[in-house]
């Protein structure tokens, strides 16, 4: 493990399904932590704020904090704040995240078209859930059309939850992108700028850490483009027929997060 200078994790379908810990990855991460292993939790997650991920780990015995989290909304912010300073956003997201957006100025439903401000200059997608209605997304689709940004947090089609998969995001922005002719400023995973901010938070450089996730392609293909090595799990998401259509190849294929130190132990990991 000593060759290793970080480890990026991702949480749902790697760590957790449904935020219950899949069998054995509290260990795993414990072994990880006595080896010294710099370690961040990168999640494209739109739910829940970084101290709320936070406090549900720990609750289920995980050894983190808030500041080994990375998540698409903090991206979200930093890129926002950046490429459209000053900007009027309209979020359309499941969950709470405003917490993790500082520095942001959200529009609220029905302010849109205010007096004092007019319509939003961007129109953030986050999460898909019961906020993506068709309301909301005609709403988006028409202030795109008038010139707004189109901004998502990922393009992940599908997660696992306790009851199975369930469609996400990327399902949704297909759609809106052909609609209305434009395509949407990605800044969650599988943006190589993600990998580079979660390095950069870490100290770390990319020949020498390891991404760990469940999606073939924004977790793992995405994270080798970006000059890491790939670890991809065949727990939450994962699908056989998946793992046999996508571009590329994993560097390691694991049955689960909890064989992961195993990994990291074998001559020239």
């Amino acid at each position: 493990m000593e060759r290793i200078g970080a480890v990026l994790i991702d949480i749902d379908g790697v760590l957790t399904v449904s935020w219950k810990p899949l069998p054995g990855t509290v260990a795993a991460m414990e072994r990880l932590r006595e080896a010294g292993i710099p370690l961040a939790l990168v999640t494209n997650t739109t739910s829940r704020t970084r101290a709320s991920i936070a406090r549900k780990l720990v609750g289920e015995g995980f050894p983190v904090s808030a500041d080994d989290i990375l998540t698409a909304p903090a991206v979200t912010a930093a890129h926002l704040r950046q490429h459209h300073p000053g900007a009027r956003c309209l979020l359309i997201n499941t969950g709470d995240i405003r917490d993790d957006l500082t520095g942001v100025t959200l529009v609220d439903e029905g302010e849109e078209e205010s007096a004092d401000g007019g319509a939003p200059d961007v129109v953030v997608l986050g999460g898909a859930g019961d906020a993506f209605t068709y309301a909301a997304l005609n709403r988006a689709f028409r202030h795109v059309q008038r010139g707004a940004r189109l901004v998502a947090m990922h393009r992940s089609m599908y997660w696992r939850t306790a009851a199975g998969l369930d469609l996400d995001t990327g399902a949704f922005l297909l759609g809106l992108e052909r609609a209305a002719r434009v395509e949407a400023e990605i800044t969650g995973k599988p943006a190589g700028s993600f990998f580079a901010t979660a390095l950069a938070h870490l100290g770390a450089t990319a020949p020498h850490a390891l991404m760990v996730g469940d999606d073939i392609e924004s977790d793992v293909l995405a994270a080798q483009r970006a000059g890491l090595t790939g670890v991809l799990v065949r727990t939450g998401k994962y699908l056989p027929e998946t793992h046999r259509a996508a571009d590329g190849t994993p560097d390691h294929v694991i049955d689960s997060f909890a064989d992961l130190p195993a990994l990291l132990e074998r001559p020239g990991t």
